[in-house]
């Protein structure tokens, strides 16, 4: 088959899996035009403002970094999410009689029909305007907004094909589930980013657009600019490593095609095993309690680094609570006291233990014959959680007091920590066992359909149920601050609070336990659902 043949059989192709796809339900037809009209409206007042921009003395900075934004956008997108175009994933082209070469040019025409390349389209546009002057800078306008566009899909492309095998495994699964921790960081630094340059202004940008306007494809932007500067050598210096980078794009992709349609992966692989393997301690396992408490508290961290689900929680909740504490600190709008957030966002990870486990919860639930076991089986998780949480809580707690230089508050944040942290502990103990629902391992809803009121239960009213035992050491902290000499007895905050917190804890396993030996049917019916 000739290039054109491959080109319009890739076109149609595209159209017809987009058309074939709205026809699914009226509220993915739905969801799509919502999508092409707000993604329409965005790009017309982002071009609108760009073009406003046009003559501003800082124009070409902004015109730079919004490249540069585009491109890493192209870049980590067929990352988080592969399914987004069914034409990224090269691997389901390999059964067919096609040569590499012609396929790059014909999957890079197909590669133009989408919002997100007319969305890109409409910002390169407005960048170029906005740092254009003069007949040669538009006329270089054209051929540097199609060289970067070019260089932003030969990017997403090369990446997708050299990936394409990771993002149908499940590594691949755990960068699409992670994909709203990046957006959540990504949005605290483009808040904590605004913010500076609000007090000092956009001129702390200018080195950085220096150096960035030589890197592609934000060089042809650049190069527009220097034309409009009247710096024909630099333009033309700036366009050719643009072009470059186009070229090793390509040749990288094809390269990746060509590896992906000729060498075999591991499932056309026999396994050459020499026999089954005599299974070894960890070292993980001598340093946890023997018995049931330290396998099951084993199995929860092997969870938590195993499964997407559960790793994605976890990562997510490690990093809010290091970003809410320390990004208010470094804005010099801080407390102390917002390092707990660390203790508590690990610690509702302790609710609905049951569910996280769904219809696998049958197996155990087989080995729970009385609370003995359930005690050991909910001492085991919990421990799995401390583990983790508190060297986590407390190094968030010293780096919040570092930024803060309030040291001598030092004591009285950690021991609320840890007592906040036992009290969640002990509530989500009662709450997995009470209020257990299921939680769907494919896509990213954390709740089956018809258990959201379960859900709410368990979370917000352990939540609250939580604070109200966490009480008495909130009243004491005040009291110690408020009372005259009270600051010189803060330090026993911190073995209070911790004593206080492990006190909770085991109290809140030992009643969560019989009511989880009693409630086994119901549980597994609850977890087990969707």
């Amino acid at each position: 088959m000739n290039t054109p043949g491959i080109t319009a059989t890739v076109v149609r192709l595209k159209l017809s899996l987009l058309r074939n796809g709205l026809r699914q339900s009226a509220g993915r037809r739905a969801a799509y035009v919502t999508s092409l009209v707000v993604v329409l409206l965005v790009a017309a007042l982002q071009l609108i403002g760009l073009i406003v921009l046009r003559g501003a003395v800082h124009a070409a900075t902004i015109a730079v970094l919004l490249v540069v934004v585009l491109a890493l956008g192209w870049a980590v997108m067929p990352l988080f999410f592969p399914s987004g175009d069914e034409t990224l994933d090269a691997s389901r082209l390999v059964m067919l009689p096609l040569r590499p070469r012609p396929l790059v040019r014909a999957l890079l025409v197909g590669s133009l029909i989408g919002i997100g390349p007319l969305f890109t389209l409409c910002l390169l546009v407005g960048a170029a305007i906005s740092v254009a002057h003069g007949a040669a800078a538009y006329a270089t306008s054209v051929v540097a907004v199609a060289l970067a566009l070019l260089v932003c899909l030969a990017l997403a492309r090369a990446v997708a094909a050299a990936n394409s095998r990771l993002l149908t495994s499940r590594k691949g699964r755990d960068l699409a589930v992670l994909s709203g921790l990046v957006v959540a960081i990504g949005a605290q630094l483009v808040n904590f980013g605004a913010r500076q340059l609000g007090t000092t202004g956009l001129s702390r940008l200018d080195p950085v657009a220096d150096v960035l306007r030589w890197l592609p494809p934000a060089s042809a932007i650049g190069a527009v600019d220097s034309v409009s500067r009247g710096s024909y050598g630099v333009a033309a210096a700036q366009l050719a490593l643009g072009a470059g980078a186009a070229a090793g794009l390509l040749a990288l992709w094809s390269r990746s095609l060509t590896r992906l349609m000729t060498s075999p992966d591991e499932s056309t692989l026999q396994a050459a095993e020499p026999g089954p393997k005599e299974r070894t301690t960890t070292g993980l396992s001598r340093l946890l309690p023997p018995g049931r408490t330290g396998t099951v508290a084993e199995r929860s961290l092997r969870y938590v680094w195993r499964d997407p689900k559960t790793k994605a929680a976890w990562v997510t909740s490690l990093a809010i609570g290091l970003i809410v504490p320390v990004f208010n600190a470094l804005q010099g709008s801080g407390s102390i006291y917002l390092a707990c957030f660390a203790a508590g966002m690990l610690g509702v990870q302790m609710y609905n233990q049951f569910g996280q486990d769904t219809s696998a919860f049958w197996m155990v639930a087989t080995t729970i014959s009385a609370a003995r076991d359930a005690r050991a089986e909910l001492s085991g998780r919990a421990l799995a959680l401390l583990l983790i949480t508190l060297p986590y809580a407390t190094l968030v707690t010293v780096a919040t007091t570092a930024l803060l230089d309030a040291w001598p508050r030092l004591p009285e944040a950690l021991g609320l920590s840890f007592a906040l942290l036992g009290a969640m502990l002990a509530t989500g103990a009662w709450s997995s066992a009470r209020f257990p629902y299921s939680v769907p391992q494919e896509g990213y809803k954390n709740v089956v359909p018809g258990q959201a009121g379960l859900a709410w239960i368990s979370i917000v009213g352990g939540m609250v149920a939580a604070a109200l035992l966490t009480s008495p050491v909130i009243a004491a902290t005040i009291w110690l601050n408020v009372t005259a000499g009270g600051d010189d007895w803060t330090w026993l905050l911190l073995p209070a609070g911790a004593g206080y917190g492990a006190v909770i804890t085991l109290l809140g396993l030992r009643l969560a336990a019989p009511r989880t030996a009693q409630r086994l049917p119901e549980i597994l019916a609850a977890v087990s659902k969707g």
